[in-house]
């Protein structure tokens, strides 16, 4: 599967190369990966790691006008008609200031120990979500000591699809080839919500069937202190790629016709990721990305959601995390 997205990416981009656009930093020209390009109308799509994205009238005829977005800059709408082989970002000056206030102090030199909340594993797949990049995926974390803590590793648990189908209860059957791009984000608890993000940095990463059940995520590099009243931690998956990680520019969503008109059903991508019972706090939550000023969901029954997952009580995905607990001076 992985080959056959590989050469239909060369020839999609090959007939679609005049239509490409990249996103860049208006101070700086510098370009903006993994924006956000929203089309209003609840779909919408993302650059790539250089800020490039594809967009033509032939692809999606209906959509008039595009929302840029990107952490760290201001919002830009522009006209899908005659759209520029460039847009510019301006740099959201406040945000950038507090990242700047608030860089840590660097630990090199005191000593901590490693404390492992471990991730909930499962391997039925009518436990799981089903990733799509309409939806970015949080979990809460309290901080429930007075210590000096820092995130160290988030251990994200996916689960496998066998090959053949009636093998899928053998451990040792072969599985599905996938290779995906997630992207990560850390929240401020905001009264029980996720509030601002607490770094603004890109952290993203590439899945495979090859890293198991389990991606360990480190980002010790970006030394993230945990706030008194918790964090959150989201996932967000942004699209297949290539044999090198490369993010492929395929329609994420499938036209449906119906009495109603053409419905736009979101694709769904491996991993699968699994829920579970046996959290008691309700600590996920979710978020519809592409819909302009849309808030947090707490996933639980009541909350609006149409999900099985809720109907079998699965209201939590088991993220787990690697705290670097350091000792008192």
């Amino acid at each position: 599967m992985r080959h056959i997205l590989f050469y239909i990416s060369i020839l999609f981009c090959g007939g679609l190369a005049m239509a490409q656009t990249t996103i860049k930093d208006g101070s700086t020209n510098e370009p903006i990966p993994y924006a956000t390009i929203s089309f209003g109308n609840g779909n919408g799509i993302f650059a790539d790691d250089v800020g490039m994205f594809i967009f033509t009238k032939k692809l999606y005829p209906d959509i008039d006008s595009l929302f840029i977005s990107a952490l760290g800059y201001k919002d830009l709408g522009v006209a899908t008609e005659n759209l520029p082989k460039n847009l510019l970002l301006e740099p959201h000056i406040d945000q950038l200031e507090e990242v700047v206030l608030n860089v840590n102090v660097p630990k090199e030199d005191r000593k901590f120990k490693k404390e492992t909340q471990k991730p909930y594993l499962d391997d039925d797949y009518y436990k799981c979500w089903l990733p799509t990049i309409e939806s970015e995926i949080a979990v809460f974390f309290p901080n429930e000591t007075s210590q000096d803590k820092e995130i160290a590793t988030i251990h994200f648990p996916i689960t496998l699809e066998s090959k053949d189908w009636e093998k899928r209860k053998k451990a040792n059957a072969d599985k599905q080839p996938f290779s995906t791009l997630f992207k990560v984000k850390f929240y401020e608890n905001k009264q029980g919500f996720p509030g601002d993000v607490l770094t603004y940095e890109n952290i993203v990463f590439v899945a495979t069937e090859k890293h198991g059940d389990v991606f360990e995520l480190d980002v010790t590099e970006h030394e993230l202190d945990i706030p008194d009243n918790g964090f959150f931690v989201s996932l967000q998956v942004l699209g297949y790629t290539d044999k090198n990680g490369k993010l492929l520019p395929n329609k994420k969503y499938k036209e449906v016709k119906s009495r109603d008109g053409i419905l736009k059903i979101p694709t769904n991508f491996r991993p699968l990721l699994p829920f579970t019972d046996e959290i008691a706090e309700n600590n996920t939550y979710i978020k519809r990305v592409f819909l302009n000023d849309n808030e947090w969901v707490r996933f639980e029954k009541g909350s609006g959601i149409e999900s099985s997952l809720l109907k079998s009580n699965l209201t939590n995905y088991g993220i787990g995390v690697t705290y670097k607990v350091f000792k008192e001076e």
